[in-house]
């Protein structure tokens, strides 16, 4: 008889993920079996339970699936062939899912992998369970001083927000000026990036006085309220004309269109959040003069591995809401409503 344990799973198209049972998985050839101490959650993970069947195996997905991409924990189990891990050892596992073999890999830049599209947690069994199984020693990251309870959000939203700040960066000049739309899970996170990496002013946006008030705590220089134009104004008025990285953790087309006329000439404009917003307006007069616009889907390996330096070095804050399994749909709700003070991670026992 196979054993089980709880999972909160996606069972059905078009239907809230239930918490279940599911077969305690093995390790195979190469892979690692890790007993979960902690997975963050995600707002996407809500999404993927409103996905129509064609979309899901559009994307080379099928259900039943677990939820959770946001993964710490230790060791259980290695299969043969595992060299670099052991039993017992604290982990924290990488978000995406890459070959490691394609050109995208090769060249470091594995978060285009098109393997990419299919990983833990989204299409395949991820950590909101006892156990998962990792695929392979390339996507795990080892922890000395990080507790692995709290190092799933360093993972994605850690790692996530630290490939922005760090592409930003590169248009940043000495002294200049960084706006972080949207002052949640990411981009608190991007707020003590640009800290650690630029000597830019900070500058935190949300229509929330608690996240402006915790951005500020995190290192924000400055804080304006709200989505509208009349913020990007003030904001411009603020620094003197544009800033020369702007971080959208929104989406949506007011956050596009005040991030877009924030942005100074050759300064970056980074679009993160997936709030399916458009670009207003003709283009040639909106983007930025000789500046950058771009969007991506995650981190790259060594983002996380950088992401994980810095936490280990104790220079990356992580503040993290609790919750067992068994509340594991309270915790959604109430990272869905914003009451939350740092990211939910959710403990399987």
């Amino acid at each position: 008889m196979t054993e089980t344990m709880k999972a909160f799973r996606i069972v059905e198209w078009e239907r809230p993920a239930v918490l279940t049972e599911a077969p305690i998985p093995t390790a195979g050839p190469g892979e690692i079996l890790i007993e979960v101490a902690g997975n963050g959650l995600c707002h996407s993970d809500v999404g993927m339970a409103q996905m129509p069947a064609v979309f899901g195996e559009a994307l080379g997905w099928s259900v039943p699936f677990t939820l959770g991409h946001e993964v710490g924990g230790y060791v259980a189990d290695i299969g043969a062939g595992v060299t670099q891990f052991k039993p017992g050892d604290a982990v924290a596992v990488v978000s995406p899912h890459s070959c490691g073999a394609c050109g995208w890999c090769a060249n470091g830049w594995d978060n285009n992998c098109d393997d990419s599209l299919v990983g833990r947690g989204y299409g395949i069994n991820g950590g909101l369970a006892k156990y998962v199984v990792v695929s392979s020693e390339r996507e795990l990251v080892r922890l000395h001083n990080v507790d692995p309870k709290v190092a799933g959000p360093l993972t994605d939203a850690g790692a996530t927000s630290y490939h922005a700040v760090k592409r930003c960066a590169e248009r940043i000049p000495n002294n200049g000026h960084a706006v972080v739309i949207g002052a949640g899970g990411l981009g608190s996170f991007a707020v003590q990036h640009l800290r650690a990496l630029t000597n830019a002013e900070v500058i935190a946006v949300d229509i929330s006085p608690e996240r402006l008030a915790y951005a500020t705590e995190l290192g924000a220089h400055q804080t304006f309220s709200g989505v509208h134009e009349g913020t990007a104004a003030e904001i411009r008025k603020h620094i003197g004309g544009g800033a020369n990285a702007v971080l959208d953790f929104v989406g949506i087309d007011e956050t596009i269109s005040q991030g877009l006329a924030l942005t100074e000439r050759r300064g970056s404009f980074a679009l993160i959040g997936a709030g399916h917003g458009k670009v207003r307006g003709e283009l040639f007069s909106v983007l930025p003069r000789d500046g950058e616009v771009f969007s991506f889907q995650a981190p790259t390996l060594s983002d996380t591995h950088e992401v994980i330096a810095l936490a280990e070095a104790g220079k990356l804050r992580v503040d993290v809401d609790f919750f067992s399994l068994d509340n594991v749909v309270e915790a959604y709700e109430k990272m869905e409503a914003g009451e939350l003070r740092g990211r939910a991670v959710v403990i399987p026992d």
